[in-house]
């Protein structure tokens, strides 16, 4: 399902896909995943971007004729790995689908559960949304949508990974329990809902948590640190190749 192209960019490039229990079927058509993105993030009443943003970009983008750039198209393109064109179009399709330039939680989650009918997404879509929203403000502006899908289309190893640890760690303390572990990876299950193959039982999540923190948590000492996180992914071949499905899909 081209749906599943989504949680490909979260789901499957943040665990390891290959011992979850569980396969889905996969669209190859990479044209979908554009559309998806920019529709995720329709519109909600909360803040607006910042008016260098908003005025300087729509200025372009209406009266291309101006030579005047935009500071703030300009700061995006330094601060992310798209070109000025490829910010364009995002800022147009995030426009066109969000008036008021920013999403909320509960809009983020309603979108996001349109993805998956066969399940529960509400809470998935919960860690994604906080995990988007790097200043925890309660939205996810134009600007954080663009930072993060960089990352997930165009970052480093090393960035990748770095983003997957902040979405694990739920409290942001800088460690990985297992209860969080456990939280992300129940949430992903009942999020895939009957879309799993073979059926899950109750106890699956559980036990898979088990063995990837036992592989994680090298020194024993309860906790999973970044370093830990890092080291361990990079030697999962499933992991590394999640990785690289999304790279240049815009």
């Amino acid at each position: 399902m081209e749906s599943k192209k989504l949680h490909g960019v979260s789901a499957r490039v943040n665990a390891p896909s290959s011992s979850s229990g569980y396969t889905c079927p996969q669209s190859s058509n990479r044209r979908g995943v554009r559309a998806r993105l920019q529709k995720l993030f329709l519109c909600s009443a909360a803040k607006k971007p910042s008016a260098s943003i908003e005025y300087h970009v729509e200025d372009e983008l209406e009266l291309s004729a101006v030579r005047h750039r935009p500071e703030g198209l300009e700061q995006l393109e330094v601060q992310t790995r798209f070109s000025r064109k490829e910010l364009q179009i995002l800022y147009r399709g995030f426009k066109n689908e969000c008036p008021s330039g920013v999403v909320n939680e509960d809009t983020f989650k309603e979108i996001y559960s349109q993805f998956f009918p066969q399940g529960d997404a509400s809470t998935y879509a919960h860690f994604l949304f906080n995990a988007f929203d790097t200043d925890h403000n309660g939205a996810v502006s134009f600007e954080d949508f663009v930072m993060g899908l960089s990352i997930l289309l165009r970052g480093t190893v090393q960035e990748k990974l770095n983003w997957a640890f902040n979405l694990y760690d739920i409290n942001k303390d800088g460690y990985i329990t297992k209860e969080e572990m456990l939280d992300i990876m129940k949430a992903i299950y009942d999020m895939m809902g009957k879309c799993t193959y073979p059926i899950l039982k109750e106890e699956t999540p559980r036990q898979h948590v088990e063995i990837f923190f036992q592989k994680m948590d090298k020194n024993k000492d309860g906790v999973v640190t970044i370093d830990e996180f890092i080291d361990s992914c990079q030697n999962d071949e499933n992991i590394m190749r999640s990785m690289q499905l999304f790279e240049n899909v815009i």
